[in-house]
């Protein structure tokens, strides 16, 4: 009896600490969550625990909260949370053991944390400084701007699954430094801020600003316009770019207009601008970059203007028509003033 009893309590016990006396035959899982990263409140998650074993039995570990276990005859076992709300935000981790010695269990996996977003806390904004492309070993900082203080601040590149930059700023706004810019840092960012008092809550991410950096072995390409030297309202212009590469991305930029990239197997591109009008007149450059690689790209082209001259006269057959008829009634009311004028009696006034 005094046996069985310490079999049970030192079983209880290595539950409890697992990580300390895991089951050398049962290599720690793996966890991830889907969708990963954060979900909103009111959503739908997925937790899952992976392992080395068929047939075994998986726990799910948080703080402060029970899971029943899942038994499974494949190597996996998910955990469903339906209807997400503040409290389901944490650290999760699991473990596993056969179902014949429910004392002997596996390392626990690495923790993955469960962030949930709030709607009703208040985006914030981002910046990045300085904007455009940046040259490799530049200094870049970006801004995120929230609303409110005693918060947590997250920067988040798009793709990466390293662990996230944070800063926990005096006032309501943080900033991230990124010292000695290299092609890795290239990509579009985005921030979101959590409050103190709720690790675990986030805001929605802000809007994404793109950090672009110049890849020093793409030449700055060459650019012109065709026809050159000006194009009238309503007519067309074709602006060609041309770098030292094959099969690249070609860009090009305008202020506050954006183009669609074109894709060339030559050397260059061509963005052709019909019915032009006047807002199509300005400074114009190119760039290009790598298909796989769409954040290192080339140092601009020199800038070229697209002068829009005013259109000019329209000579079609429906204008002559209408100009032949004017002049005519101006000829006859010119030769009705003159009959007039020369019949009047003499001395008339």
């Amino acid at each position: 009896m005094a046996s069985a009893l310490t079999v049970l309590l030192l079983g209880s016990w290595l539950s409890g600490h697992s990580g300390v006396w895991g089951e050398p035959s049962y290599p720690k899982p793996n966890i991830y969550l889907s969708p990963s990263r954060a979900v909103s409140l009111g959503g739908v998650v997925s937790v899952w625990c992976r392992g080395q074993h068929r047939g075994v039995q998986f726990v799910l570990n948080k703080e402060r909260r029970h899971f029943l276990p899942v038994d499974t005859d494949d190597f996996e076992a998910v955990f469903p949370i339906s209807n997400v709300s503040r409290e389901d935000g944490g650290s999760y981790s699991c473990s596993y053991h056969s179902r014949s010695e429910p004392f002997n269990v596996s390392y626990p996996s690495d923790p993955v944390e469960l962030v949930v977003r709030d709607p009703s806390l208040p985006r914030p904004s981002i910046s990045l400084s300085p904007t455009g492309v940046t040259a490799p070993g530049a200094n870049v900082t970006i801004r995120c701007q929230g609303q409110r203080r005693d918060v947590r601040f997250f920067l988040h590149k798009a793709g990466d699954l390293n662990p996230q930059r944070h800063v926990d700023p005096a006032g309501d706004r943080a900033e991230f430094h990124i010292p000695t810019v290299g092609w890795q840092h290239g990509g579009r960012y985005s921030c979101s801020y959590r409050p103190q008092s709720e690790p675990f809550v986030s805001s929605e991410p802000s809007d994404s600003v793109k950090l672009v950096v110049a890849e020093p072995s793409y030449p700055k390409p060459n650019i012109s316009l065709s026809p050159s030297g000006g194009v009238s309202l309503g007519g067309a212009v074709n602006v060609r770019c041309q770098g030292q590469h094959r099969g690249m991305r070609f860009m090009l930029n305008k202020e506050r207009r954006h183009f669609p990239p074109v894709d060339s197997d030559g050397f260059g591109a061509v963005f052709p601008i019909s019915n032009v009008s006047r807002e199509d007149g300005g400074s114009y450059s190119c760039s290009y970059h790598s298909r796989s690689e769409p954040f290192n790209v080339s140092y601009p082209s020199d800038p070229m203007e697209l002068v829009v001259r005013a259109a000019p006269p329209d000579f079609t057959n429906a204008n002559i028509v209408r100009l032949g008829l004017g002049t005519a009634v101006l000829l006859v009311l010119g030769l009705i003033l003159a009959e007039a004028y020369y019949s009047r009696p003499r001395g008339a006034p």
